[in-house]
């Protein structure tokens, strides 16, 4: 199907999920989301199904926490990334969409620290962009294994 053959109900199913996933990382990134106003709540949930801990162990506990979010949730940007440009570009190869994907989520990720780097209770750092990279990356391979053993035929239509 060329792109001109192609209408706007396409369009919207190809990429509403990158735009819906740049909102969230948007309003993620939002002062209201920072360390300081997530330790209370998380820290009640984490205490509810674990029991408690102590004040040095929150503070890691915490930490990686947000740090799983980043990677988790940068995993699923990615995915959104890969399905918008496996959908627009029906003929390419699985690394061409893949790059594409991670150099979108690079984009949001940049974007995401850029934004934060302005809020009195948020920190922008490189290693976060990394990280957000790493968590799309990974999970855009954990999907290409997935495929390539349960429906290799995806994998092999463009020669």
């Amino acid at each position: 199907m060329s792109s001109s053959e192609r209408g706007a109900r396409f369009w919207v199913s190809a990429w509403l999920p990158v735009v819906v996933a740049a909102c969230l990382v948007a309003i993620e990134s939002t002062a209201y989301f920072g360390a300081d106003r997530t330790s209370g709540p998380l820290r009640y949930l984490w205490e509810m199904v674990f029991g408690l801990v102590t004040e040095r162990h929150w503070h890691i506990i915490h930490i990686l926490l947000r740090k799983s979010g980043h990677f988790l949730g940068f995993g699923l940007v990615g995915l959104t990334w890969l399905r918008a440009w496996w959908m627009t570009l029906p003929h390419a190869r699985f690394l061409r969409v893949e790059l594409l994907a991670l150099a979108g989520s690079a984009l949001i990720a940049s974007a995401d620290e850029y934004h934060q780097s302005f809020l009195p209770n948020r920190t922008s750092s490189p290693r976060d962009v990394l990280l957000d990279c790493v968590g799309a990356l990974v999970t855009m391979c954990v999907a290409y294994l997935i495929l390539r053993i349960r429906a290799p035929q995806y994998l092999s239509r463009a020669a």
